[in-house]
């Protein structure tokens, strides 16, 4: 036979013993051959061992306990600030609504619900203008330490009667005060900014329900509503619906950052779309309402404008956009500080300014007693100066001053006023009549019929009678009964107009 037979099928003596140990083994089980398997080396079966998937630590335990942490700290914060929002009931009177069209001048006693915030143990109470406008009656109704979000039964709320102290429109916050002591408060987060994507708490009455808390987001900040106006907002993703107005948007410390104020919504509830009144405006109202009654800022004596392509490119300007001195007003604090016109604002009190809104927003939260830090482009040069602000009074803050609420007020019409003497028709400027009584305010916390009288109007006439001053007008006030009727001549801007209602 060929040599290459033999050895191909030829096995060594040493190799055939192998075979054969090996045919005696245990047999191993394989996918191919269940029964007749040949069994893996050890170092192979030890690899296999290693490289098998071992089973993950079960990690439910720790993260259920992070969750519990994270809500037991919104419950914790949730009831910590609970105490200091209250529900603000408000009743006066305004025309009924209805699709007939011929009901429209119906005049109904109405009723409004609201939210505040309580800034000062001893009673004092931060909500919107919008809430208390028009009021004749207002109270506070105070959440029970123990309600825990709970319904109350009415006659354990705690309700007491509200005074308003003053109002100003031009931010929509109004101070309320209450006759009681130690109170819960929360503090104005006067000395931090929002931040997007920061959480927040809002707190408030939406549709009457008292003490409802919703979260979210702080979706936007320094958001301007009206171009026309220089106050900007804090935007929020938080439920905010009517009755919200007033309460608090809370940050995570507890603190106030803002007044909620309004919302923007197609169908009216809440679309996302919220927004407050920054914490250091409700501050400087705050302090400004509790000392004067009403608002005071400041003027440096001087006009602005923004910048346009056209105008940028008519006066050669450096930049494009910004906001230019127009005016500057002669042996004012600005032209004494060395302001000029065509100088491009770049900064005041450290706080860019890009728009007009921002530079009046600046000066509102300017301090009187500060000088004001302006840092100025002029050409190509950049100036710091540094202008002492004066105070803005208009003419109602003047007469305010010039008023004594315990011997000016008429209460049976509700209102502030003084006769018009030959100083103040000085001050007011041209009228038709010179002679008569200007309505100083209205006083909310008396109970009144709605007469229609507003801030400035200069009364001429009740009735029949002449109304040259303040005490011909009492004496014809008292003369009347509850039911008589009652016609006031009164002047306006827009010029003479009558106002009528029933004496209550």
């Amino acid at each position: 036979m060929p040599t290459s037979f033999f050895r191909s099928c030829y096995l060594p003596a040493a190799a055939f013993l192998l075979f054969t140990s090996t045919l005696l083994m245990p047999q191993q089980p394989t996918a191919q051959n269940p029964t007749n398997a040949t069994p893996a080396p050890k170092l192979t079966q030890e690899k296999s061992a290693q490289e098998k998937p071992q089973p993950k630590p079960d990690e439910s335990a720790t993260a259920a306990a992070a969750l519990l942490e994270i809500n037991n700290a919104m419950e914790g914060l949730a009831a910590k600030v609970s105490p200091a929002v209250v529900q603000i009931l408000v009743s006066g009177y305004g025309p009924l609504h209805e699709e007939n069209r011929t009901q429209t001048a119906l005049i109904v006693r109405q009723h409004a619900v609201g939210s505040g915030v309580i800034v000062d143990p001893s009673g004092y109470i931060m909500t919107n203008a919008h809430v208390v406008e028009g009021a004749q009656r207002i109270k506070v109704a105070l959440p029970l330490p123990t309600d825990n979000g709970r319904s109350v039964a009415e006659g354990r709320r705690r309700i007491f009667e509200a005074r308003l102290i003053g109002a100003h429109k031009e931010t929509d916050l109004a101070l309320l005060k209450i006759e009681e002591k130690d109170l819960p408060t929360l503090p104005l987060a006067t000395q931090q900014r929002a931040r997007v994507g920061q959480l927040v708490f809002a707190i408030g009455s939406p549709e009457g329900l008292q003490n409802s808390v919703t979260m979210g987001v702080v979706s936007a900040v320094a958001r301007q509503a009206d171009a026309q106006k220089p106050l900007t907002y804090i935007q929020t993703d938080a439920p905010i619906n009517p009755g919200n107005s007033g309460g608090p948007l809370i940050d995570m410390n507890g603190s106030v950052l803002g007044i909620n104020t309004f919302i923007l919504s197609s169908g009216g509830g809440s679309e996302g779309l919220g927004f407050a009144i920054p914490a250091r405006i409700v501050d400087l109202v705050y302090h400004s309402l509790r000392k004067y009654g009403h608002v005071h800022r400041v003027e440096i004596g001087a006009t602005a404008q923004e910048i346009t392509p056209a105008l940028a490119d008519g006066l050669q300007l450096a930049r494009h956009w910004g906001v230019i001195v127009a005016d500057v007003k002669p042996g004012g604090p600005a032209a004494a500080a060395g302001l000029q016109v065509q100088d491009i604002v770049l900064s005041a009190d450290d706080r860019r300014i890009e728009t007009l809104p921002q530079l009046s927003s600046s000066l509102y939260l300017h301090a009187i007693d500060q000088v004001l830090k302006l840092d100025v482009l002029r050409g190509d040069q950049k100036k710091t100066l540094y202008i002492p602000a004066i105070e803005h009074r208009d003419q109602m803050d003047q007469l305010f001053d010039a008023a004594n609420a315990e011997k000016d007020i008429v209460p049976r019409l509700g209102i502030l006023a003084l006769d018009l003497t030959p100083d103040l028709r000085s001050r007011i400027g041209s009228l038709r009549i010179y002679s008569g009584v200007i309505v100083l305010g209205r006083a909310a916390d008396l109970i009144m019929p709605d007469t229609g009288l507003q801030t400035g109007d200069v009364i001429h006439a009740l009735n029949t009678t002449p109304i040259p001053d303040m005490a011909t007008l009492r004496t014809a006030v008292l003369a009347l009964k509850p039911g008589d009727p009652v016609v006031i001549q009164v002047e306006r801007a827009d010029g003479l107009t009558y106002l009528s209602f029933e004496m209550e």
